[in-house]
């Protein structure tokens, strides 16, 4: 007798075929579909909105100016962002975007511990993106995800439950939310910092960052390079096999999407999928699968040398030193391009 019903649910998933996976032809029409198919699927809309940008303050660090603003992606709902841009900057460069994974909030990225233990989980793990944005001359925005930090997070960690199942209850999910606020960070970005160069903003994150990254890329396509750190695996092999939190969850997605098709949407664009070769809950095996069902649109585009796969050699963390000679490879945006 099969009485646990996450036996026939393995069986079934590992049978099913996604629908919308690129079979040939005409590949910018099988990405306007697909796109439209995921925006859907996740609730990638939010209501109208006049932003309410406001800047909070504004400080001289060593060799940047940092300012940490807010603004309302929608009616009801505000973020938080901290933009540092360094000093050497004096016409346009690019921007990338980070936002933190499964973490007590943005602070990780800015390299700021605030509690106990933070320090080595921070340096350890190269967890502190703007720091290492600004240090390669690049402008860094780091932002609060939903249920993260100061978004709904405690001193003991990331609190999405309550606001990704409200949202499933409103026919929306957390990953579609937190893809709108960055596409709406931009529209603030673009609207208020003429420092940035609008043809080269990407955007990178780690783990719960990382997902949202592959996510966001796959439905905003002025994100002009990706790069996410230890999300990238099949559904079935990682959050079907293993326990995630539920903000990794899209109803139905698996009959329509697997994770490499979702690479695929940002093709051709310049992309470094990272992987832990020893990642527990995202298993490197499958993410080489994924990397292949992605290269396959690439190749269609004749960009198949956009996409790089980097893979570290311990468990879930970034790879700062594998992973950002390869993006200065295929971005060639080193020294701002």
């Amino acid at each position: 007798m099969a009485l646990d019903p996450t036996i026939s649910m393995a069986k079934q998933m590992a049978q099913v075929q996604p629908d919308m996976r690129y079979s040939g032809g005409d590949v910018r029409a099988w990405q306007r579909q697909a796109r439209e198919t995921l925006a859907q699927l996740v609730g990638y809309q939010g209501r109208p909105t006049q932003a309410n940008y406001t800047v909070e303050w504004v400080h001289q660090e060593n060799g940047y100016t940092e300012t940490r603003f807010t603004f309302d992606p929608e009616p009801d709902v505000t973020s938080i962002g901290h933009i540092l841009i360094p000093d050497s900057v004096r016409e346009k460069a690019p921007m990338i975007v980070c936002v933190q994974g499964h973490a007590k909030g943005m602070h990780v990225s800015l390299g700021r511990p605030k509690y106990p233990g933070e320090e080595a989980t921070i340096f350890g793990g190269d967890r502190n993106f703007a720091q290492q944005i600004v240090a390669r001359g690049q402008i860094a925005l780091a932002l609060e995800q939903r249920g993260f930090g100061e978004r709904g997070g405690t001193a003991d960690g990331p609190d999405c439950h309550q606001a990704a199942v409200q949202a499933l209850l409103m026919g929306r999910t957390i990953i579609g939310q937190r893809c709108w606020d960055i596409s709406r960070a931009i529209d603030v970005v673009q609207a208020h910092f003429p420092q940035v160069d609008s043809d080269r903003i990407a955007l990178m994150g780690n783990s719960g960052g990382g997902t949202a990254t592959i996510y966001a890329a796959a439905l905003d396509e002025r994100i002009a390079a990706a790069m996410p750190s230890c999300a990238l695996a099949g559904f079935r092999a990682s959050i079907g096999m293993l326990k995630h939190c539920i903000c990794n969850y899209v109803p139905g997605i698996m009959l329509h999407f697997d994770m490499g098709d979702l690479v695929a949407l940002a093709a051709p664009r310049p992309y470094v999928a990272v992987n832990g070769a020893h990642d527990g809950i995202f298993p490197l095996e499958s993410a080489r699968e994924q990397c292949e069902i992605a290269r396959r649109v690439y190749g269609a585009l004749g960009a198949e040398e956009k996409l790089r796969h980097v893979v570290g050699p311990e468990g879930h963390r970034f790879y700062a030193d594998l992973a950002w000679p390869v993006f200065d490879e295929i971005t060639g945006w080193k020294n701002n391009g």
